[in-house]
């Protein structure tokens, strides 16, 4: 069975700009010890790992504390998600913990109450969302332009606030995944699977043979 219960866990998210490392310690509840989040949609590589340390530092933990790590799956962009997972998959093979994979939807609406939308970038004009109904996820997580977002008796709408403003829904505070919403997420009765990302769709780039048959 999965960690029961993960004392101390390292939560990671690059599904959106936000680029979020936290320290949670989790028994009763879920415990904030400390974050790092560096808002920039080009500097996932760049930041994880610093921000990781940065955590770990003013928690005043060391690596070895660590008894899980939990990582946003997405919905986002290939390359975000990449650096992400991977660093949690790295870290976790060094610790010899367990990994969890959430969607990082889930870790905005988790904490939210009632009926709830949850949107974010994902880029083209089109929107990443997902529906709660009192923190517990009811439809998607899917890809659509704004006006094909089923709103309809939702009473909110949170995360990206250039996004959310595209629906007729008063927005709610929560932005982006937080490394409390990320470990609230977990089903933490299951075995840790295999990570699986969330694209949602094929990455702009491609191959040459998907370029040749193209043309």
């Amino acid at each position: 069975m999965g960690v029961e219960p993960a004392v101390i866990v390292l939560a990671l998210d690059t599904a959106t700009p936000a680029v979020t490392a936290g320290l949670v310690r989790r028994d009763a509840g879920e415990q904030l010890l400390a974050q790092r989040v560096t808002v920039d949609p080009r500097a996932h590589a760049e930041t994880l790992t610093p921000n990781v340390l940065a955590a770990l530092a003013d928690s005043g933990l060391a690596m070895t504390d660590i008894d899980a790590v939990v990582v946003g799956c997405g919905p986002g962009p290939f390359t975000g998600l990449r650096v992400g997972m991977a660093t949690a998959v790295a870290l976790g093979h060094a610790l010899a913990v367990p990994v969890y994979g959430v969607c990082s939807l889930d870790a905005i609406g988790v904490c939210t109450r009632g009926d709830v939308l949850v949107v974010t970038d994902a880029r083209r004009r089109e929107l990443y969302w997902a529906r709660y109904l009192d923190g517990v996820r009811a439809a998607g997580p899917q890809v659509n332009a704004p006006a094909d977002v089923p709103y309809g008796g939702a009473h909110a709408v949170a995360g990206s606030p250039d996004h959310a403003a595209l629906l007729p829904l008063p927005p709610l505070d929560a932005t982006y995944p937080t490394p409390v919403g990320l470990v609230r997420a977990v089903d933490w009765s299951a075995d840790p699977g295999p990570l699986v990302p969330l694209y949602l769709r094929r990455p702009d780039a491609k191959s040459l043979a998907e370029r040749a048959v193209s043309r």
